[in-house]
């Protein structure tokens, strides 16, 4: 088993000492939404992990008994390393081989310890917090869309060669007492006389 942390910018650190323990809070995910009569309400979506912390060390030599590889980096190298992943904005990948933690994740906390005895040793518990990518929508923008959809689209008739409002107005409204109608809500396009449609005109119907 192997604890990886992959950053793209400067590549992979691995922790020479496996940690005794892994510690892992799951907790359900929650939307928060508001309702005026009742308030603010949480409806569970589900269960995701949320953090993963454990507690090494930095060894100063190696030791075959407890290190992961010979090549081991200098301690303070080491913590130097944690500190700037706990500075970096961007996400890195936290692997953990032979388990199903393959995460992106941020470096939320770390802190070191040094021990009488142990000088040049340095202990360390670290805190990672998953990552998932933000969606934002735009209020606004989601508003005016929701209100231009539920606004009903005029259906719109091409006069043919023949036709009279008191036609048109029984063949698409069902009955043709309401010809008067059909002027009404076109009579700038018609004029004056509504009996003088033309063909290829475009009649918003009622």
């Amino acid at each position: 088993m192997d604890f990886i942390v992959r950053d793209p910018v400067a590549g992979d650190f691995i922790f020479p000492v496996n940690p005794e323990e892994v510690r892992i809070r799951r907790e359900k995910q929650f939307e928060v939404t508001t309702i005026l009569s009742l308030g603010e309400i949480d409806l569970i979506q589900g269960e995701r992990v949320k953090e993963i912390a454990f507690s090494s060390f930095f060894p100063k030599y190696y030791d075959d008994r407890y290190c992961k590889y010979s090549e081991i980096p200098d301690p303070q190298t080491a913590m130097n390393r944690l500190t700037a992943l706990l500075m970096k904005k961007q996400p890195i990948r936290l692997i953990i081989t032979d388990t199903i933690v393959n995460t992106l994740a941020h470096v939320t906390a770390h802190d070191s310890t040094f021990k009488g005895g142990e000088q040049e040793d340095v202990y360390f518990d670290v805190t990672f917090r998953t990552w998932r990518d933000a969606k934002i929508s735009k209020i606004g923008n989601s508003k005016r869309a929701s209100r231009a959809d539920t606004k009903p689209i005029p259906k719109v008739y091409t006069v043919k060669p023949g036709d009279t409002l008191t036609a048109i107005a029984k063949r698409e409204l069902g009955n043709s007492s309401k010809w008067p109608d059909i002027y009404k809500a076109n009579t700038k396009l018609i004029g004056r006389d509504p009996n003088l449609i033309r063909p290829g005109q475009k009649l918003v119907m009622p």
